[in-house]
Order: structure tokens, then C-alpha cells, then sequence
């Protein structure tokens, strides 16, 4: 029996927050239902930490300044077999989470990305989107995978992503998943999702300069050696 035709698969949801008290009661009134949202606060100085606790989500703190060391956190903070990420922005609905993470543990794929599709002026900038051609075609080079879009929006195995053994902290983190997995052997694969105007203002591509520290970070995690996860832990074959 499929995990549609009995109900769908319950995950932990990763929530990177960085002062998004104006996004938080939106994002987290669209967490699926029976899902755990864990808020990583990566200091915040709005009451981002404050507002989530009180909208019923697991509040976890990270001092250590990062996208990648909030995302790193939560994994490690979740207790889920499916773990799922989303920015806290509220350019997109955790609600599209669900029956993406019911094609994982289906074992249709082994990681699943969103492909983020723009709705509106001003969703993703010419800088951005500029950057993540770019890495798409780098990461093609490197691993072969045929991907349009490096976005946070993705769900895979708890134990398999812990296994992969992650080490950047800062903007190269979802990419270093998508690299290691790929080493591995993992099925990656991606869907449309829409991409809505984020709710403030972006603290990584906001910019033309902040766009090229997110790319150097990536092209370093680009340059590494092939890493293979622990055997016991990976995805089988």
C-alpha cells in the first residue's frame, strides 16, 4: 500500500529563521498537519524565537552564524524518518511539502528538490536566478546531474542525510547535500513549485555581493573530493 492510500507519511519540517517574525505566522500556519516544525533561530534579534514557540513550533537555537549551520541543527534536532526544508521566508508553502514527501518514502526517489517557478515581479532577482544557472551547469559538470534549480525546498531520509556526513556551514550546504548524494548514488530529482515575493529582505542574494558569497561558498564545495557516506546508514542499492 502506497503512503497516499493510507495517509500521508509524517516528517520533521527545518525552518532556518533569521529575524522572520513578519513570515513566521504565515509559514507555519501552512506546516502539514501531524508534521513538526522546528524554527532553528539563528540569532534573531525581532522575537522570531518568541512568535514561533507561541505558534506551537519546536524552537531550536544556533549561534554559530550560517544558513548552513541553522539547516544542520534542525537535521540534527529532528527525530523523523523524513526530514524536509523550506525557507522561512514565505516564498514558499510548506503545504507543497506533503506529497513531495510522500514520493520519497514511496521510494520513488531518494532526494527531492523544488523547483522553484517565479510568481510575480521581484519573486527571484536577475542576480539570483543568474547565480543559480550558473551552479546548475557547474554541478552538471561535476556530478552529472541534470537539475535546474540548487533551492532549500527538499526532502530526503533523516539516517541517509546524517550519513553523508555535511560539513559546510554557511550558503554551500544545500549543495554539498545535493554533490554528496549524488557521490552516493542517490536518486535526485526535482518539481516545479512556485516561487512567491519573500516577506523582507533576503539576508544571502539579496544583492549582486551577496549572490557572489553564496556562489564562492559553492564553488568551493564544487572543488571537494568525492566524500562516500557510511555504509550502514546510506541509501541502499
Amino acid at each position: 500500500m502506497t503512503p497516499s492510500a493510507s495517509r500521508p507519511p509524517l516528517a520533521d519540517l527545518v525552518l532556518p529563521c533569521l529575524d522572520e517574525a513578519e513570515a513566521l505566522p504565515w509559514v507555519l500556519a501552512r506546516v502539514p498537519a501531524g508534521w513538526r516544525a522546528i524554527v532553528v533561530d539563528n540569532g534573531s534579534t525581532d522575537g522570531s524565537a518568541d512568535i514561533a514557540r507561541s505558534l506551537g513550533a519546536t524552537v531550536v537555537h544556533e549561534t554559530r552564524r550560517g544558513f548552513g549551520a541553522a539547516c544542520h541543527a534542525g537535521l540534527l534536532a529532528a527525530r523523523a524518518e523524513l526530514v524536509c526544508f523550506c525557507d522561512c521566508d514565505a516564498s514558499m508553502d510548506p503545504g507543497l511539502l506533503a506529497p513531495m514527501a510522500e514520493r520519497v518514502a514511496s521510494g520513488e526517489t531518494d532526494l527531492l528538490l523544488g523547483r522553484r517557478r517565479p510568481q510575480g515581479h521581484g519573486a527571484w532577482p536577475a542576480h539570483a536566478r543568474a547565480g543559480n544557472l550558473a551552479l546548475s551547469r557547474m554541478l552538471r559538470r561535476r556530478t552529472g546531474l541534470r537539475l535546474h534549480d540548487l533551492g532549500p525546498m527538499r526532502v530526503a531520509r533523516r539516517e541517509a542525510l546524517l550519513a553523508l556526513g555535511l560539513t559546510d556551514r554557511r550558503s554551500g550546504y544545500p549543495l554539498q547535500m545535493v554533490v554528496r548524494a549524488a557521490d552516493a548514488g542517490w536518486r535526485v530529482t526535482e518539481t516545479d513549485i512556485p516561487y512567491l515575493p519573500r516577506a523582507g529582505k533576503s539576508k544571502v542574494t539579496g544583492t549582486w555581493r551577496g549572490t557572489w558569497h553564496a556562489v564562492r561558498d559553492m564553488r568551493g564545495v564544487l572543488a571537494e573530493p568525492p566524500v562516500r557516506p557510511t555504509p550502514a546508514e546510506g541509501i541502499s542499492a
